[in-house]
């Protein structure tokens, strides 16, 4: 199977499966003498593991993770960074009846008939639990680039009908922590819950969107023609799971503005820092990126999940043979993945903006 890595200089490689021994990630490419916080990358994984509310998988994994190699006395030393996390709450039993069925809107028939062969616990390696792996790595990236100042913001702005009233601006990590979908607008947080209680209890799922800042990234990150920034955090996203849409800065609402109302103008900003030029732009509907290259000012895009494919109601399918089948729900799983979907989003954001910060290194 190939395309289990990502990035270029900052690249990572992620191995195991959902109801496997472990799942882990090789980072290569990582500078050496990064201090390692170890109560960060838990605390990252923490907020993307099962079982962390009512309204998530009660699946029960503590995502406790090991570095194994690519640490001496606490520093990176610049060779190939691995971490694994085993799974300890295991239920392949769970599964046996869908060793010759394909559920729908799942990969079960793609991977059966790319490979001849397939995981059925839970999905394998296509099974979310993957992204555990990413967002250890994202987390190394995150203490690489915190030392530069760049930060990573994302909140769920919607779930299925429901929406923020105001997602323009741009929230604190406590606000968006204060409650269990991550939606930092209170009265809104709540119609979110009980929406999901509700759909959860009918045996259904629900979409949603996660909106996401990165804050204080320098300018000219971004390789065009073909490795524009905007395109790389596209595909980071659209690599997630349950993933159906991407959209920077005006997005589809642009298309119904003209050219001079979307246009963003630059103006000079009074007292700049040393490390800035005293550019910026009076608006952003470029989403911090012009031609493919960061221009200083917030990176604001929108990532949107579809319902989770397995429901717990009876659905009708074919098997390996090609017979109609019935395919049971049962299993534990989400009815709604963004709000842990949240920490997956800041990590791939940060995996990419990591490697494109050391290939811009070359120009310095």
């Amino acid at each position: 199977m190939a395309g289990n890595s990502f990035g270029q200089l900052f690249k990572i490689t992620t191995f195991g499966e959902s109801h496997g021994a472990m799942i882990g990630v090789v980072i290569d490419g990582c500078p050496s003498n990064l201090k390692i916080d170890e109560k960060f990358i838990q605390s990252e994984l923490d907020r993307r593991k099962p079982g962390q509310s009512k309204i998530t998988t009660q699946r029960k994994e503590d995502d406790v993770f090991e570095i194994v190699s690519g640490v001496f006395e606490n520093k990176t030393t610049g060779t190939p960074l691995t971490i694994i996390i085993r799974n300890s709450d295991q239920k392949p039993q769970d599964y046996k009846h869908l060793a010759d069925k394909f559920r729908p809107s799942h990969a079960d028939f793609t991977y059966s008939e790319k490979y001849g062969n397939r995981d059925y616990r839970g999905g394998g390696r296509s099974s979310a639990r993957e992204t555990a792996a990413r967002v250890a790595a994202g987390a190394i990236a995150k203490l690489l680039l915190k030392k530069q100042g760049i930060q990573f913001n994302a909140w769920v702005s919607q779930v299925g009908t429901v929406k923020m009233k105001d997602s323009e601006k741009i929230f604190s990590n406590k606000e968006i922590e204060s409650n269990i979908v991550r939606c930092p607008e209170k009265a809104t947080a709540e119609k979110m819950i009980k929406l999901i209680e509700k759909t959860r209890k009918e045996g259904d799922t629900l979409g949603g969107v996660i909106t996401t800042v990165i804050t204080n990234c320098p300018v000219g990150l971004g390789e065009p023609v073909f490795d524009k920034l905007h395109a790389d955090l596209g595909k980071a996203m659209l690599s997630i799971n349950a993933v159906k849409g991407f959209e920077f800065g005006s997005g589809f609402e642009g298309t119904k503005m003209k050219g001079s109302e979307h246009n963003d103008s630059f103006s000079l900003t009074p007292n700049p820092s040393p490390k800035e030029r005293g550019m910026r732009t009076l608006t952003n509907h470029s989403g911090g990126i012009q031609g493919g290259i960061s221009n200083g000012m917030e990176i604001r895009f929108n990532v949107a999940f579809k319902p989770v494919a397995t429901i717990m109601q009876d659905q009708q399918s074919i098997d390996k043979k090609g017979n109609k089948v019935i395919v049971e729900g049962k299993g534990r799983h989400d009815p709604c993945v963004v709000p842990r979907a949240v920490p997956i989003v800041e990590a791939m954001a940060a995996l990419v903006i990591a490697d494109h910060f050391l290939r811009n290194k070359i120009y310095k």
